[in-house]
């Protein structure tokens, strides 16, 4: 039992150290990824500078993130006279924990135990930091809390503009934070759960939510759930977008109108906290994104369904990371294509049109699993 226990907390904690480092590099490479494809947008260079001094390679600009890390470190922490100082202080930590926490239960590989080569006793839940039986609920609950640290910095910079920065991020947040509960009840009510891995392996089994003929078997019931399931993902795609702040849902920020919002009065490492909290949020809800409706760490048709060996484990890590950069670079791709929206219309599309929508939704699914008792 004692062994179990310790082979328990240590692959737990090389979990986290492993899932952590790769979150942050992924983080740093997409601030670098965001600026290649602004550029790439606009028909500009960017970054291709920074590389290797002591080699003399520029590597096409791969080292910018480095010294952009060196520059919000080494950079001055000055803290303005007139701001509530504690709460200043307290709201970049707050903006930056929830998205570290969200990445616990998504798993991004298969769950069942394996053994590594080298050890005599099997890995519990190698795919998953924290298996969690509502893992759904306990994701929704966290990210959540995220609009705390923006308002919190808002109110206490004492600026006008940092100010209303967070009175937009605090009502924009209450705007779609329904709705996108709301867009993955269909879901939970399809595949009857709530456990983020068995909600993966249903669709390994009879189909992806967002492609029903990419399941191992094919399940003309769920054929007959795939346009609201198609609604349901595109719902939970745009609100996805307003809940991390971005274009063209970025009313927080909007340089053109508060200078910066509610992180115009922060600089060097604070600011990087923002700065780092919302590249992490964008990874972690594409992540969840790709575990709701994308198959997960699977490829079509079962493949890498089950992970039989180490190698096996290792590819379905590699799918399920392909997919979230891919759903990133999405996300970077809108961004630099449309424009912000106004005010009254982030509103208007919040209350009239989608949480209606996302309502309907859930009852004629609801409607149907009763009509078809038992089919899904």
């Amino acid at each position: 039992m004692e062994a179990t226990l310790a082979v328990f907390l240590v692959s737990t904690l090389v979990k986290i150290f492993l899932v952590v480092a790769v979150l942050l590099g992924l983080v740093a490479y997409a601030v670098l990824a965001e600026r290649k494809v602004s550029a790439a947008i606009q028909d500009r260079i960017g970054p291709n500078r920074v590389g290797l001094p002591f080699l003399q390679a520029r590597l096409a600009g791969l080292g910018q993130p480095l010294a952009d890390a060196f520059k919000l470190m080494l950079k001055e922490q000055f803290v303005p006279g007139h701001v509530r100082s504690f709460y200043y202080n307290l709201a970049p930590i707050l903006s930056f924990l929830p998205a570290l926490l969200t990445v616990c239960v998504i798993p991004f590989a298969g769950v069942d135990p394996i053994r590594f080569p080298g050890l005599s006793v099997e890995i519990p839940q190698p795919g998953v930091i924290a298996n969690v039986g509502i893992g759904a609920l306990f994701l929704f609950a966290v990210t959540s809390l995220a609009v705390y640290g923006i308002v919190l910095a808002g109110w206490s910079s004492n600026s006008k503009y940092a100010f209303l920065g967070g009175i937009r991020s605090s009502a924009q947040m209450i705007s779609y934070e329904v709705a996108l509960g709301f867009s993955a009840v269909p879901v939970f009510l399809i595949s009857g759960a709530l456990s983020l891995p068995k909600i993966v392996e249903f669709q390994i089994e009879r189909g992806w939510f967002l492609l029903p003929f990419a399941g191992k078997h094919l399940d003309w019931h769920l054929l007959l759930f795939w346009p609201f399931l198609l609604l349901s993902s595109l719902i939970f795609l745009v609100t996805l977008f307003a809940e991390t702040n971005r274009a063209p849902f970025d009313l927080p920020e909007s340089e053109q109108e508060l200078v910066g919002g509610y992180n115009t009065e922060y600089g060097g490492m604070r600011f990087g906290m923002f700065f780092l909290g919302e590249y992490a949020a964008l990874i972690s809800a594409s992540g969840l994104f790709v575990t709701l409706f994308l198959g997960g760490w699977s490829l079509p048709f079962g493949w890498l369904g089950t992970a039989s060996s180490v190698g096996t484990f290792l590819l379905q890590a590699l799918v399920f990371l392909v997919k979230v950069c891919l759903l990133v670079f999405f996300f970077m791709w809108i961004r630099w294509t449309l424009p912000r929206f106004r005010y009254d219309q982030v509103m208007a599309l919040g209350w009239k049109i989608l949480l209606p929508i996302s309502m309907a939704n859930i009852v004629v699914v609801a409607v149907l699993i009763a009509v078809f008792g038992g089919a899904v």
